[in-house]
């Protein structure tokens, strides 16, 4: 006699066939998951490692992929197991130095407690990370100066991916841009479109310091900040 009403040669929903795999079963094919994904990302850190070794020996980005695969002291196979070229590692080390970045200007925003004063110490600290020195300032940190100047070939080739690397730090300008708007100290009718600009324009001293020869003519993040926070001021001729 069936244990189910029906038909005997069929099991109900909810019955004996729908019990799910063993326990067991599961906790063994997790435990083996987290095992290959560990050692996965141990072979990308020690790629991205090896990279950045490079990069702060010879203040430049131009290394071969068996450079790096000799310096991680892995193999080729594995190298594209997890990269599809070397511009996809040069957009993982980006990714890296912008998620730096991103903590860095946090924690010097997170020290100030008024809304203008945090806008300002965002505004220094981007226009910091966008100018880096050719030594980095703090011990363990990499030489991010070459990384910068080849975000002009990523965002032509990747804008996407570049877009989508900076998406936590401007997310946090529009924060702080919404943040000042409602204490009252700034005016704008568009944070988003504020946002754009602020960013577009310590962005762009990134690049016209590069071309200023005399030291001096450069633009320094206070007169960026500046220029941010007030704008032109212009008045339109009365026709």
């Amino acid at each position: 006699m069936s244990l189910v009403s029906g038909n005997p040669g069929r099991a109900e929903s909810g019955g004996v066939s729908d019990v799910g795999e063993p326990s067991w079963r599961r906790r063994a094919v997790s435990r083996s998951l987290t095992a290959a994904r560990s050692r996965a990302e141990d072979r990308v850190q020690r790629f991205v490692d090896a990279a950045f070794s490079l990069i702060d020996e010879r203040g430049t980005t131009d290394f071969t992929i068996q450079e790096v695969i000799d310096r991680s002291r892995q193999s080729l196979r594995a190298f594209y197991q997890h990269f599809d070229g070397k511009d996809e590692l040069l957009l993982a080390l980006f990714e890296e130095t912008v998620s730096e970045s991103a903590e860095d200007i946090r924690q010097v925003v997170e020290s100030e407690t008024k809304p203008l004063e945090r806008l300002h110490a965002f505004t220094i600290r981007l226009h910091y990370w966008c100018e880096p020195e050719v030594r980095p300032r703090r011990r363990g940190s990499h030489n991010r100066r070459p990384i910068m100047e080849f975000t002009l070939q990523l965002v032509a080739n990747h804008p996407e991916r570049v877009k989508a690397a900076i998406a936590p730090v401007s997310n946090m300008l529009l924060a702080l841009l919404d943040e000042a708007v409602a204490a009252g100290v700034i005016e704008t009718a568009d944070t988003r479109r504020a946002a754009a600009l602020v960013q577009q324009t310590v962005l762009s001293s990134w690049l016209g310091n590069r071309l200023a020869h005399n030291p001096r003519t450069r633009v320094t993040a206070e007169e960026t900040w500046q220029f941010c926070l007030h704008g032109l001021q212009g008045q339109p001729r009365r026709s």
